[in-house]
């Protein structure tokens, strides 16, 4: 986060870091990383750039972010009185729960029963999407930067001239010839 960065745009950050980090687990990036649990090892949603996809325009979640955050903090207060949990008020609330206490209440957020359950799923299909997919990035700079998902994956790397070609068929055997006017970077004439 930059210095330029409100007190309050750092708070929303690092709790949607927070619930990110719980969807799909990472290392953290220093030691005194609050958001991020470190409760796996390589790069989890947030080094996959869950952030930066939550907040591109076409993701349409933008706008509701910093709701995103005051609710998910909200419910980590609600939580830590039900546990009689003892909050770090350094941090926000979802952010000061342990990485187990996290997972719990996105189980119960997420709960076929919980009335709020459709934005919750929305937003942990997007963390995973970042991990996954890498859908905030062009592929081939993805791969180069050694995106987290991609690479535990073992997503392969283009070809030299930035394109995907396959050696071996899926089905071992190619299935179809190319159509004859298609162009040489593989698109349909």
């Amino acid at each position: 986060m930059s210095s330029g960065t409100s007190e309050e745009e750092q708070a929303r950050t690092i709790t949607l870091e927070a619930f990110a980090d719980t969807i799909v687990p990472g290392e953290k990036r220093s030691p005194t990383d609050r958001a991020v649990a470190g409760a796996a090892e390589g790069g989890g949603a947030v080094a996959a750039g869950a952030i930066e996809l939550l907040e591109l325009p076409g993701t349409g979640l933008a706008p509701d972010l910093p709701n995103f955050a005051t609710a998910l903090n909200a419910h980590a207060e609600t939580y830590a009185a039900e546990q009689d949990l003892a909050l770090d008020g350094s941090v926000p609330p979802f952010v000061s729960l342990s990485f187990a206490h996290r997972t719990e209440l996105v189980r119960r957020l997420t709960a076929i029963a919980h009335p709020e359950r459709p934005l919750w799923v929305l937003l942990a299909l997007f963390c995973n999407m970042a991990y996954d997919t890498g859908a905030h990035r062009h592929t081939a700079e993805a791969m180069a930067d050694g995106h987290p998902g991609l690479t535990a994956m073992g997503f392969g790397k283009p070809d030299t001239d930035g394109l995907w070609r396959f050696s071996d068929f899926t089905y071992g055997r190619r299935l179809a010839n190319s159509h004859p006017h298609t162009t040489a970077s593989g698109s349909p004439a």
